[in-house]
């Protein structure tokens, strides 16, 4: 039987610990190496991020970044570390990042528990309950907001075909014309215009005369509503 192929991701806090001369590098690499003898995994390539808190996102670290960009691009699903707070020593960072990696099909393993990020301690869980009502509400939140966008796009359409059904070119036309300057200079009233619209035969979509503002928009506002 082939052997199955794995990452290793190493991690070291403290600028202290980097160097050639310190052993938590090699220690870590040693205890991998181990695991993945014992578990018949082959190692196809190692990240290591130096002087890296254990709190900071995985997302935000060069070394992790670089490994899952290697994970997309040649398929391997299993991630080797030492110990979980090797991982992430945050434990909300850990449970993140875990799940983070689960939605991806990758699979974590601390080579000191390879149960470590499975086990339901009761912090876990609630943490995880917490995630898992974020993404919920945030799932929620995202499908509310594309409603309402769809809704306003249909309202505003809605309002535009309304809008050259209820006052065709030929309604404002008329009006226009009913509207004119008599000999003695006057002019009708926005009322006055309308019933003798309605008279013509042009009433709004609803069959009744036009109202003083629909008459005024159709005039290009040249006269107040109340007149």
């Amino acid at each position: 039987m082939g052997q199955t192929d794995a990452i290793a991701y190493f991690r070291t806090s403290s600028a202290a610990n980097v160097g050639a001369d310190k052993d938590t590098l090699a220690r870590q690499r040693e205890a991998v190496d181990t695991y993945a003898r014992l578990a018949g995994l082959k190692i196809v390539g190692e990240f290591y991020d130096a002087a890296v808190s254990g709190a900071d996102p995985i997302d935000a670290r060069p070394g992790f970044a670089a490994a899952l960009e290697r994970i997309a691009g040649n398929g391997v699903r299993t991630i080797l570390v030492e110990t979980a707070n090797r991982f992430a020593r945050d434990l909300i960072v850990q449970e993140t990042g875990f799940r983070l990696l689960q939605e991806r099909g990758i699979e974590l393993v601390a080579t000191d528990s390879p149960d470590a990020f499975m086990d339901d301690t009761p912090t876990a869980t609630l943490i995880r309950q917490v995630l898992g009502a974020v993404a919920q509400f945030e799932k929620a939140m995202l499908v509310a907001k594309l409603r309402g966008a769809r809704d306003r796009k249909s309202r505003e359409a809605g309002r535009r075909v309304e809008g050259r059904k209820a006052v065709p070119a030929e309604v404002v036309k008329m009006a226009r014309r009913l509207n004119r300057k008599d000999r003695n200079g006057g002019r009708p009233s926005l009322r006055e215009t309308a019933a003798r619209l309605a008279a013509a035969g042009h009433v709004s979509p609803s069959g009744k005369p036009y109202g003083a503002e629909s008459v005024k928009r159709m005039l290009g506002a040249r006269q107040p509503a109340t007149a």
